[in-house]
C-alpha cells in the first residue's frame, strides 16, 4: 500500500477508534478489535470460522448492531481514503509534455501520428459522449451519510494540506474527528421510502458540485491537446462532445410513482438548477470584465445590442451603465445575468426565449473582443461559459421518457376498441401531452426520446406515435424518437429484423429525413445477463451489436447504440472505457451512450478529480475505438476466435440455464440471501419486481445482482465461464483469444475481479441455508471450475495478478468483509431457521442487524446491484 494512503487509512481508522470509545465505551471498541481480529486470523488458518460465529452469537443484538455499524462506517473511511489517493495520483501523473494513459491529449498523440490532421479533427468534429443518469436502486447510502462523506472529505484535505505542527493542522484534526463522529452518529438506513423526486434531488447534488464545473476543463483539455500554444487566444477547436440525458423522473416502467406530474416537475427542478448555475457563472464573469471601452471598444453588433436593450428595458440599463461606466462588454454580460434571473424566476418580459438566444449573447462578447484584440478574454473563462450553455441548455439533461411496450399495447386495446380509458391508459395519454409541454417551454432537445422496454416487434414502436395522435391533435403531437430497447437475449437476436420493421413505419421515416438519417436503439445488459448467463450476454451483446453495425452500413442509417449498463459486473459495468474498446467493430462510429446509474453515480461524479478523468477516459475510448488500427485488429480476432467463442457461450448458457431452471431455485435463492429483506432498505423509489409474482422471471436484475453479491458468491458476474471454458481443450487457443482480442480479455478480466471479491468459504455458509446440498454443491463446483480454469488461461498464479494496486486492495478489504458477513449469517439463519421462535422485538432488532451488515458489505465491496 503507498505510504500516503496507509497513513490516511490509519488517521481515519484510529480517528473512528477514538469515536467509538467516546461513544459506546472501551467495551464496544474492544469488541470491534476482538472480531478485526478474528477475521483476519481466519485468513492465516489461526482462527476458525466456528470461533467467529460464536464470538458473534456472544453479544446482544444491540451490541452487535452497533459493531456492524462501526464496520460499514470503517467502510465508508477506507474508501474515502483511497478516493484521495486516486486523487493523488491524478495530480502527479499530470504532465503537459507526457500525457498520462487514456487521456484526451494522449488519443489526439496518437491519432494524429498515426492517421494525420484531418482524420483527426474529423474524429473530434464527430465525437459524441451521451451518459444518461438514471434512478436505479443501487445506492445504499443514504444522501446524508454521502454528504456527510464529503464533509470529512473536506476537512481531510484541509489536515493534508496545513503546515505540520501548526494551529491550522490542528484545527483541521478537530473538525475532522467532528465530522467523523457525525458520521458515526447518522443513521445508515433510510426511515422513509425515497419518492421520485427525492431522486431528482439527488442527482442535482452531483450537477452542482461537481458536473457542471467539469464539463468546460474537459473541453479545454481537448481544445489545449489540439493545440497547446493556441487555446485561450483564438476559437475553440474543440466541439462541446457532452450530453446528458436522465431516466430520473422519467423512467415509469415498472414504477408506479413516477406520473405525468412528477415528470413535469423534474423537468423543472432540473431547468431551476441549470439556469441558476448559468446565472452565477455569467455573473462572476460579469463582475470580473472590465474591460476599458478606450482601450477595448465596442464592435458594431454589441453596440446595437445593448442600443435595443436599452430602448426596451431603459431602467434596468441605466442601473447596469451608472455602474459599470465605459464598460461595454461587461453591460451587456451583466444584463445577460439580469435576463437568467428573469427566466428562472418566470418573468416572461425579460426572460430569454431559450439557450439559443443567450448563446447569441454570449457570442457577440466574444466577437467585440476579439476583434478589439482582447483575445484572452474572449476565449478564456468566456467560452467556458459558453460551453456550459451549449451543453446544458436551460434544461441540464434531455430527460427521457420509459415505459413497457406491454403497457403501450393495452392502453390501444382499449382505446382502439372505443371503450371508456382506464387510469392507466389516461396516464400514458398524459404523459404524452406533458412531453409536447416540455418541449413548448425548454425546446424539443429537453425531452424527445422515448424509450420501449421489451420491443418485440415494430409494432411496439408504432404504438408510441399512435399514442402520440389520440393524446394531442394533429399539429400538436410532440417530437419523438422511439427507442426499443432490447433486453433478453431472444430480443437481440431478433433486433435487425425489428429495425426493418420499423424503417417501413411513416413516423420513423420521417425522422430518419429530419435527423439526418440518425437512429437510436438501446441494449439491455442486466436483464439479457439474468436471462442467458454472464458469457453467453456479453457474446450475444457482442454479436447484436456487430449486426445492428452492418443494418446501419446497409440501410444508410448513422446507428447510436445506447447501452444499458449497470455499476456491478453482473449487470455490465466495469470501467467503461475498456468496455469501449471491446466493443464491435463499426459500432461506435464515435459515438456513445451509456447508463449512469445508482453508487455510479456518486463515485464518478463525487469529486471533480475523479468525475474528469472519468469522462477523460471514456473520450479516449471514443476516439480510439472509431480508429481503423483498433476496428480492424477487434474484427480479425473475432472472425479468429469466433469457434471457439460460440463454444463457450453454448456450454455456458447450458450451464447457467441448468442451475436456474432447477425446480424449486427461486425459493432456495430467496432462502440463502437477503432477497426479500433489500425492499427494506428503500433504495429508491422503484418496486424490486414488476408485479406481484414472486418468481425469477419477474424480479429485477438489480436485486438479484445485489443479493448475490452479499452472500459473497457474486454468481452473476461468473457462472458458467467454467463449464464454457472446459468446453474448450486447447488452452493455447484461450490464451491466445485473451492476448488478441479485447472483447474476451474483458470478459475474462472482469469475471477474475468477480472471483476476487468471492469468498469461497462464506459463501459455503449462506448456501447451506437453503438445505439443497445437490444445488450448494453445483454453485461450488462451477466456482472452482472456473477460477482454476481462468488462471490457466490468462497464466496467472493468483487471482488480478496483473493489477497488483487492485488486488492489494480487495486483500485488505476482504476480511473486514468476513466480519459483516459473520454478523449478517447470524441474523440470516435466525430469521431463516427460527422465525416462529423470535419474539417482536428480536425479530426487529435481527432485521436492523441484517440491513446494517448489508450497507456495510456493499460499502466494502463497492458494489450493490
Amino acid at each position: 500500500m503507498p505510504d500516503q494512503l496507509r497513513s490516511d487509512v490509519r488517521l481515519l481508522g484510529e480517528m473512528l477508534g477514538t469515536v467509538l470509545a467516546e461513544s459506546g465505551g472501551k467495551d464496544l471498541l474492544a469488541d470491534v478489535e476482538r472480531l478485526r481480529h478474528a477475521v483476519i486470523g481466519a485468513r492465516d488458518g489461526s482462527v476458525t470460522g466456528e470461533e467467529i460465529t460464536a464470538l458473534v452469537a456472544s453479544w446482544p443484538l444491540e451490541r452487535a448492531k452497533q459493531v456492524a455499524r462501526a464496520f460499514t462506517v470503517y467502510f465508508h473511511l477506507a474508501n474515502l481514503a483511497e478516493e484521495h489517493h486516486r486523487m493523488r495520483s491524478l495530480r502527479e501523473r499530470d504532465d503537459a509534455d507526457n500525457p498520462p494513459r487514456e487521456s484526451l491529449a494522449a488519443a489526439v498523440r496518437h491519432i494524429r501520428d498515426g492517421y494525420g490532421e484531418d482524420r483527426l479533427r474529423e474524429l473530434v468534429a464527430g465525437m459524441e459522449f451521451h451518459p444518461v443518469l438514471t434512478a436505479h436502486p443501487t445506492e445504499a447510502r443514504r444522501r446524508a451519510v454521502s454528504t456527510s462523506i464529503l464533509r470529512v472529505s473536506e476537512q481531510l484535505e484541509r489536515f493534508r494540506g496545513a503546515h505540520p505542527g501548526s494551529s491550522a493542522e490542528a484545527e483541521a484534526h478537530r473538525r475532522l474527528m467532528e465530522e467523523i463522529d457525525l458520521l458515526w452518529r447518522t443513521s445508515q438506513l433510510r426511515y422513509t421510502k425515497l419518492d421520485p423526486l427525492d431522486e431528482v434531488r439527488t442527482a442535482m447534488a452531483a450537477f452542482d458540485e461537481t458536473i457542471f464545473r467539469v464539463v468546460p476543463e474537459i473541453y479545454r483539455a481537448l481544445d489545449t491537446a489540439i493545440d497547446p500554444d493556441g487555446t485561450g487566444r483564438r476559437p475553440s477547436l474543440a466541439k462541446p462532445f457532452v450530453r446528458y440525458g436522465s431516466w430520473i423522473g422519467g423512467d415509469r416502467d415498472g414504477n408506479p410513482f413516477v406520473t405525468h406530474e412528477i415528470t413535469r416537475e423534474a423537468i423543472a427542478i432540473q431547468s431551476e438548477h441549470v439556469l441558476l448555475a448559468l446565472e452565477n457563472a455569467c455573473g462572476r464573469i460579469a463582475r470580473t470584465l472590465t474591460a476599458y471601452g478606450n482601450l477595448t471598444p465596442a464592435g458594431e453588433d454589441l453596440r446595437d445590442t445593448l442600443a435595443t436593450a436599452q430602448a426596451g428595458y431603459p431602467r434596468l440599463m441605466s442601473e447596469i451603465v451608472k455602474r459599470s461606466p465605459n464598460e461595454p462588454h461587461r453591460q451587456l454580460l451583466l444584463f445577460a445575468t439580469e435576463r437568467l434571473r428573469a427566466t428562472r424566476e418566470r418573468d416572461a418580459d425579460l426572460a430569454y426565449p431559450g439557450p439559443e438566444a443567450l448563446l447569441a449573447d454570449l457570442r457577440t462578447v466574444q466577437e467585440s473582443l476579439a476583434a478589439a484584440g482582447a483575445v484572452r478574454q474572449a476565449y478564456g473563462e468566456l467560452q467556458h461559459l459558453v460551453w456550459q450553455a451549449e451543453t446544458f441548455g436551460f434544461h441540464l439533461a434531455e430527460l427521457e421518457i420509459r415505459q413497457h411496450s406491454d403497457v403501450h399495447a393495452k392502453a390501444l386495446e382499449e382505446l382502439r376498441a372505443g371503450a371508456e380509458p382506464s387510469e392507466r391508459t389516461r396516464e400514458v395519454l398524459a404523459t404524452l401531452r406533458v412531453v409536447a409541454w416540455i418541449q413548448e417551454r425548454f425546446g424539443v432537445d429537453a425531452c424527445r426520446r422515448y424509450v420501449v422496454s421489451f420491443t418485440r416487434s415494430a409494432a411496439d414502436v408504432a404504438a408510441v406515435y399512435e399514442l402520440a395522435s389520440h393524446a394531442l391533435p394533429t399539429g400538436k403531437a410532440p417530437v419523438l424518437d422511439v427507442v426499443p430497447l432490447f433486453e433478453t437475449g431472444a430480443d437481440l437476436d431478433a433486433s435487425p429484423g425489428v429495425l426493418d420493421g420499423m424503417l417501413e413505419l411513416p413516423d420513423v421515416r420521417r425522422r430518419l429525413d429530419e435527423t439526418g438519417r440518425r437512429l437510436e436503439i438501446m441494449l439491455g445488459y442486466s436483464d439479457s445477463a439474468k436471462d442467458v448467463g454472464p458469457v453467453s450476454a456479453t457474446l450475444r451483446l457482442y454479436d447484436a451489436q456487430s449486426r445492428l453495425a452492418e443494418w446501419a452500413r446497409r440501410n444508410d442509417v448513422r446507428l447510436t447504440l445506447f447501452h444499458g449498463r449497470g455499476g456491478s459486473l453482473g449487470r455490465g459495468g466495469g470501467p467503461a472505457n475498456r468496455a469501449l474498446l471491446a466493443q464491435a467493430p463499426g459500432s461506435v462510429a464515435g459515438r456513445f451512450k451509456v447508463t449512469e446509474q445508482g453508487e455510479v453515480i456518486f463515485a464518478r461524479y463525487g469529486q471533480p478529480a475523479i468525475a474528469r478523468r472519468h469522462i477523460e477516459q471514456v473520450g479516449h475510448a471514443v476516439l480510439m475505438a472509431s480508429t481503423a488500427t483498433v476496428e480492424e485488429r477487434a474484427e480479425a480476432a473475432a472472425a479468429r476466435f469466433r469457434v471457439v467463442a460460440d463454444r463457450i457461450a453454448e456450454a455456458a448458457h447450458t450451464a447457467y440455464r441448468k442451475l436456474i431452471d432447477t425446480e424449486g431455485f427461486a425459493e432456495w435463492f430467496s432462502r440463502v440471501s437477503p432477497l426479500e429483506e433489500l425492499g427494506e432498505l428503500r433504495l429508491g423509489s422503484r418496486p424490486s419486481r414488476r408485479s406481484a409474482a414472486r418468481g425469477l422471471d419477474d424480479l429485477r436484475a438489480i436485486p438479484w445482482v445485489f443479493a448475490w453479491t452479499q452472500t459473497r458468491v457474486n454468481l452473476p458476474g461468473w457462472y458458467g465461464l467454467g463449464s464454457g471454458l472446459a468446453a474448450v481443450e486447447d488452452l493455447d487457443e484461450l490464451h491466445a483469444a485473451y492476448v488478441e482480442w479485447p472483447l474476451f480479455a474483458s470478459l475474462l478480466d472482469n469475471a477474475e475481479m468477480s472471483l476476487a471479491k468471492t469468498d469461497r468459504t462464506i459463501a459455503e455458509r449462506y448456501l447451506a441455508l437453503g438445505d439443497r446440498p445437490e444445488l450448494t454443491e453445483r454453485v461450488l463446483a462451477e466456482y472452482d471450475r472456473t477460477r482454476d480454469l481462468v488462471l490457466k488461461v490468462t497464466r496467472h498464479e493468483r487471482l488480478l495478478e496483473n493489477r497488483s494496486v487492485l488486488s492489494r486492495a480487495v486483500d485488505l478489504r476482504n476480511p473486514y468483509v468476513d466480519a459483516l458477513s459473520h454478523l449478517q449469517l447470524r441474523a440470516l439463519a435466525a430469521l431463516r431457521t427460527e422465525p416462529e421462535r423470535l419474539s417482536e422485538e428480536d425479530q426487529h432488532h435481527l432485521e436492523r442487524l441484517l440491513l446494517l451488515s448489508v450497507n456495510g458489505v456493499a460499502a466494502g465491496l463497492q458494489n450493490t446491484g
